[in-house]
Formats: structure tokens, sequence, C-alpha cells
């Protein structure tokens, strides 16, 4: 266990973060799965910008690598130009 007030404070903060980046996180990803299920282009193509903008801010807050947003959004953008 910590001994000084500052590492106890450091523990209950990174705690608190850990939660937070986990759901956005999970959100993001159910996000991204459903728009790799959609058939529509009309839905899909509505969900891209937001689901960029989520992996951009998930980046942004290092929870997942610049690379792997850009590969997830290009990926992305590939599937709904498919449905086209």
């Amino acid at each position: 266990m910590a001994n000084h007030k500052s590492s106890i404070k450091r523990i209950r903060s990174t705690e608190a973060k850990n939660a937070r980046n986990k759901y956005y996180h999970k959100t993001t990803r159910n996000a991204v799965r459903k728009l790799r299920g959609a058939n529509s282009p009309k839905e899909a193509s509505g969900l891209l910008p937001v689901i960029s903008a989520m992996l951009d801010k998930l980046a942004k807050r290092n929870v997942i690598h610049k690379n792997k947003a850009a590969n997830l959004k290009s990926s992305l953008q590939v599937h709904v130009n498919g449905l086209k």
C-alpha cells in the first residue's frame, strides 16, 4: 500500500481515468461494430463522421495509438465506399 498522500491520490485518480478511458474505448468499439454491420449506404455514411471523431478523440487522449485510429478510419471508409 502507498505511504504518501500524493501516491494515494495518484492511485485514486488513475483508477478514475482508467474507468473513463475504458468506457470511451468500449463505446467506440461498439460503434465500429455497428458501422461494419450496417448494410445501407445511407446509414453507414451517416455514422462514419461520428465514429471518425470518436477515434480521433481516443488517439488525442492516448487511449489508442494515432496510427491505429488512422488504420481504423481508413478501413471503415473503404467499407462505406464498398456499400455505395
